[in-house]
């Protein structure tokens, strides 16, 4: 029993310090390095042909990180269909995150974040412009720039009170009528999303 358990410590330990051996995303040079190793097996085994090309060389090469922090941040806000910011420099952006309400600024940490249905705001001087996101992901990166990613947006002054209300009463409806778990996730997925519209041209 001594013996299997040191095993397993042993595996535990080898295992975390491979983990914590893992170079972070900042670590890695902004230059993709080639697999020097795969190009000698490849010329060994097939001398007449070139390598081909593996994925990284297809990449364009990571931004590097400034060595201060800059005064803006650069937001890129696309839809499937559109893309409503590109490299738009702004003072700050705060996105509907899953765990709350997120500022991002200049040298934010780098994150990523899954979003729920709520406001973004992106704040430009004096002005702020507000979106209504139905979910989606913001990648925040360690040289200041914000990739949002979102189903579905919509700006905050085009959302029809009137409809949203109605939508709010139809769900509300149909959850408390609902047989099926099926039917009850639709329901309360209306239910959140029409709550969320109504908490962001009221509240």
């Amino acid at each position: 029993m001594f013996r299997q358990a040191s095993r397993l410590l042993a595996r535990t330990t080898m295992a975390t310090t491979s983990r914590r051996s893992r170079a972070f995303s900042t670590d890695v040079p902004a230059t993709p390095a080639q697999d020097s190793n795969f190009i000698e097996s490849w010329k060994k085994l097939v001398p007449n042909l070139e390598p081909p090309k593996t994925p990284s060389s297809f990449m364009t090469p990571r931004p590097a990180t400034p060595t201060s922090i800059p005064s803006k941040i650069t937001v890129n806000f696309v839809l499937p269909y559109a893309s409503e910011l590109s490299s738009k420099e702004v003072d700050m952006v705060i996105v509907p995150a899953t765990t709350g309400q997120m500022g991002v600024l200049p040298g934010h940490v780098p994150t990523i974040a899954e979003l729920k249905p709520g406001i973004l705001s992106v704040h430009e001087g004096n002005d702020v412009t507000k979106y209504f996101l139905s979910s989606g992901f913001a990648l925040i990166h360690a040289n200041s720039v914000a990739d949002i990613i979102a189903v579905e947006a919509v700006p905050i002054d085009r959302i029809d009170p009137a409809l949203v209300q109605k939508g709010l009463a139809e769900f509300t409806q149909k959850l408390g009528s609902a047989t099926t778990d099926l039917e009850k996730a639709e329901a309360q997925i209306g239910v959140d999303v029409h709550s969320a519209m109504n908490f962001a041209i009221t509240g």
